[in-house]
């Protein structure tokens, strides 16, 4: 703590400078910017997973490779990336379901691991990579949705279920 002994008052001294901290804020923000717009489209369709859950892996992926510094160790990155890459798999796992020969949630599922991707390419400094991810993952949501239905008329009927 700080005594300003002008006034009286004692100062509490934030850890870190605010550079850095508002360095890994926007990072963290624009993961969470590009994530949240595949998680609104996921939501839009009525999938398990949406507007909260993939912000959230997009900004966790993020805070977790921004943690290792700006000249992190190559084994420590490939470490922390391959406990990213599956862990993020075992919660996409949970977005699909299966129901007698029906198979639903796969595009959820990925898109949830590809979230993750978005949000360590992000705090990489990749951002031409995280753009182009969650800019081609809202468009297959979006666009190829209609494509889905022709193809397969009877698994996107009971969506309403």
């Amino acid at each position: 703590m700080l005594y300003d002994g002008s006034i009286g008052i004692k100062m509490i001294q934030l850890p870190g400078n605010w550079q850095e901290i508002w360095h890994n804020f926007g990072h963290i923000a624009l993961a969470y910017a590009l994530t949240a717009t595949i998680g609104w489209e996921s939501e839009r369709e009525a999938e398990s997973a949406g507007v909260r859950t993939f912000p959230i892996v997009g900004m966790a992926s993020c805070g977790y490779v921004l943690l290792l510094g700006p000249q992190p160790d190559v084994a420590a990155q490939s470490r922390l990336l391959q406990g990213l890459i599956t862990g993020i798999g075992f919660i996409g796992g949970g977005a699909i379901l299966k129901e007698g020969t029906t198979v639903r949630g796969t595009a959820t599922a990925a898109s949830v691991w590809n979230a993750g991707v978005i949000g360590a390419a992000v705090a990489m400094g990749h951002y031409g990579i995280a753009l182009a991810l969650a800019f081609l993952n809202f468009f297959t949501l979006r666009a190829l949705l209609p494509l889905k239905k022709r193809l397969d008329p009877d698994t996107t009927s009971n969506r309403s279920k």
